[in-house]
């Protein structure tokens, strides 16, 4: 399976980028079952779905900055903004968030919650990444010295990673892990979809 399953915009990741990219998409595998039904939100060049193949059954990938729409095997990717009316009638086992929801509007992320509750089997788990604030300076001075593109960094709107459990966990959600990795500048939540 290719590195690269769909077309995004813009250069490729340098190899940094993509050290970090997959720092967080390693996160995912003690969650990620044999046959799961995966929607990557923010899946950009398919990295996810490349790397766990073997493991999905049906992957579909949202991401606004794709050029186009595509189908590749058993993934589908949406160039499409989350919530996306393409997902209405999909469900799905686990629903990944990698380093997503801290470009997310603070007023929006209940929408996000909700959304993501909707299209979750009883059962199933979102698995999320969100960075700690400090980040921001290091990646910064990272894309200061070229060593980084630094993804959408510009589009961060400063979200407390403690606020997540506040907003996802709850009577439909409810967390059942929690974690720093990165050297503890990056948060790991995971909140599965309540059976009732």
């Amino acid at each position: 399976m290719p590195a690269s399953l769909v077309p995004v915009k813009g250069p490729p990741l340098r190899s940094v980028d993509r050290l970090i990219r997959s720092l967080r998409i390693r996160q995912v595998s003690r969650f990620l079952p044999e046959g799961a039904r995966v929607l990557d939100v923010g899946c950009h060049d398919g990295a996810l779905f490349a790397r766990y193949a073997d493991r999905i059954s049906l992957g579909v990938g949202v991401d606004p900055s794709l050029m186009a729409s595509s189908r590749r095997g058993q993934f589908r990717f949406y160039a499409d903004a989350f919530p996306s009316r393409r997902l209405r009638d999909e469900q799905f086992d686990v629903i990944t968030l990698l380093a997503v929801l801290e470009h997310v509007e603070t007023d929006d992320l209940v929408a996000w919650r909700d959304a993501c509750a909707r299209l979750l089997e009883p059962g199933g788990v979102i698995v999320a990444t969100v960075p700690s604030p400090q980040v921001d300076n290091i990646l910064q001075t990272l894309m200061k010295l070229h060593v980084i593109d630094g993804m959408s960094v510009h589009e961060h709107h400063g979200l407390d990673p403690a606020d997540v459990p506040a907003v996802f966990d709850g009577a439909t959600l409810s967390l059942i892990a929690r974690r720093r990795f990165e050297l503890r500048l990056n948060n790991l939540y995971v909140f599965r979809r309540n059976l009732a």
